[in-house]
């Protein structure tokens, strides 16, 4: 599929209307070892963030 502006446009927008965005800050050299570990196990760095998050939320009900 050829990259076009009106597609990068649409996808923008479906972003910013169902997702939330935040700015994680780490110590240097954590984010490549971090990214390494998710992809280990199937997952990228985010989708591995929101499982970590959404467990121990789980945890402390």
């Amino acid at each position: 599929m050829a990259y076009t502006k009106a597609g990068s446009k649409a996808v923008d927008k479906y972003v910013k209307e169902n997702y939330d965005r935040f700015q994680l800050k780490m110590k240097k050299g954590i984010k490549e070892t971090a990214k390494a570990h998710a992809e280990s196990k199937g997952m990228s760095l985010n989708a591995y963030i929101n499982d970590l998050i959404e467990k121990d939320m789980k945890e402390k009900k």
